[in-house]
């Protein structure tokens, strides 16, 4: 996602090269600097679209690194990823020929992130090795809190969640020693991240609130604040908190609104506006933004937008376009995303029950095997499992999903204690249909 130089740094580095200037004339380093005290206090304000106009046509091979960076934040922040990338891989060469480990490791870091949005995992895997190469051997930095970052999402992964919230933990002590308050807030995000993952959703939702106070209040750099409130958003939806995801969701398109057009954070944080609104029932609205979100995330934000095409098909599919909703399965499936329940529920109402029955257990089994696609998640897909069954003349199958999916509404109540969600109305829905379907209108 990417791409920060940070507001203390630019101010930093526009005085000194201010300073230098005044006293010779001009500036050099292993190469002549090109980038004006104007430009740097541009940096430092975050007037991205100004320092874009600034850099854009000087010759990047005459250019010092932490002046590729700046473009390279310029260009990400302006929506032009590819520009952002190859001047970004262009600062990390000259970080690492002159030596600078700490520049050179969180440029790769970042090169990994953003080959990581983009689906290309062999190239992120690449540029995640090397800034474990500039980074482990070096002193204590705030560099490393990637690093550790990267440890908790990997220990999370594997089902250790007592090794993630350790790493988690860690990072935020490596922030506060280092003075980062982007890096601190990010660490209690990583911890809420781990709680709810393990089921502790009190505790979870208490951090995922601290943390996104944080960007709400204006604590946090650009970069950071978008990027707690898309992770945050993805955490309420995951946990089926829908009246949190109201609330954040609002905050986070109003921070949003107060960014210049450009801001690569409006498509990530409407597809989660655009998911609200469906499951509010406004679905012209939710499909306008899912629209025009997959039109902004395209072609550099692929997971996300595989999001928003899979969103558009269900809103397609439930106002009978079956052939859109098709379409926009097939495309989110492109992009990475796993189509069910969607897909099997527009099987079904093609005259397909059988085959999208197999597809549903298919899926419910994989999430069973470590690959939970979140509590909502998997509620979706048991309603829809209960659908289908229902469908086949299968009781017994539609039985068990809707007893399923009680006992998960009930382990929420007992956890928020609420009986007002979205797990509520879904369970109640299935319980009901079984209900009807076995004849017992008195349930």
């Amino acid at each position: 996602m990417a791409l920060l130089v940070a507001s203390e740094r630019g101010a930093a580095m526009a005085e000194r090269i201010t300073g230098a200037e005044q006293a010779t004339g001009q500036v050099t380093d292993r190469v002549t600097r090109q980038v004006t005290g104007r430009t740097w206090d541009a940096v430092a304000r975050e007037a991205w679209a100004d320092v874009y106009a600034a850099l854009r046509d000087l010759d990047p091979g005459r250019m010092a690194p932490d002046e590729l960076v700046a473009l390279a934040d310029a260009a990400w922040w302006t929506r032009r990823v590819e520009e952002s990338v190859e001047a970004r891989t262009r600062a990390y060469a000259g970080f690492a020929a002159a030596g600078d480990e700490r520049q050179a490791g969180f440029c790769a870091w970042m090169l990994f992130y953003e080959y990581s949005l983009a689906g290309r995992t062999a190239a992120a895997a690449g540029w995640l090795h090397r800034a474990r190469a500039h980074l482990s051997g070096e002193p204590e930095c705030v560099e490393q809190c990637y690093l550790v970052w990267v440890e908790a999402q990997e220990a999370q992964q594997r089902g250790d969640f007592d090794e993630s919230l350790r790493s988690a933990r860690r990072m935020g002590d490596i922030a506060r020693r280092c003075g980062s308050q982007d890096l601190l807030a990010m660490s209690v995000q990583a911890q809420a991240n781990v709680l709810l993952a393990q089921g502790r959703v009190a505790a979870g939702l208490t951090l995922l609130d601290d943390a996104m106070c944080s960007a709400m209040a204006g604590e946090l750099s650009s970069l950071f604040t978008g990027w707690i409130y898309c992770l945050g958003l993805q955490q309420c939806m995951g946990c089926a908190d829908l009246r949190r995801a109201v609330e954040w969701t609002d905050a986070a398109m109003s921070w949003c609104a107060s960014m210049p057009r450009e801001n690569n954070f409006r498509g990530l944080c409407r597809v989660h506006r655009a998911e609200v609104l469906d499951l509010c029932g406004d679905w012209p609205r939710a499909a306008a933004e899912a629209a025009l979100s997959s039109d902004e995330l395209l072609p550099y934000e692929a997971r996300t937008a595989a999001e928003a095409f899979y969103l558009a098909g269900e809103l397609q599919r439930r106002r009978g376009d079956l052939a859109a909703a098709e379409t926009s399965y097939d495309r989110a499936h492109e992009l990475g995303r796993d189509p069910q329940p969607g897909l099997a529920l527009l099987r079904l109402a093609q005259g397909k029950a059988d085959s999208c029955a197999a597809a549903l257990r298919i899926a419910l089994a994989a999430g069973r095997g470590g690959q939970e696609p979140g509590l909502l998640g998997r509620c979706r897909l048991l309603a829809a499992q209960v659908e289908v069954a229902l469908a086949l003349g299968r009781l017994e199958e539609a039985r068990t999903a809707a007893q399923e999916l009680e006992s998960s509404a009930r382990a929420w109540e007992r956890q928020r204690e609420s009986k007002r969600t979205v797990l509520h109305a879904s369970a109640g829905a299935a319980c009901g249909a079984v209900a009807f379907a076995e004849r017992d209108l008195d349930i």
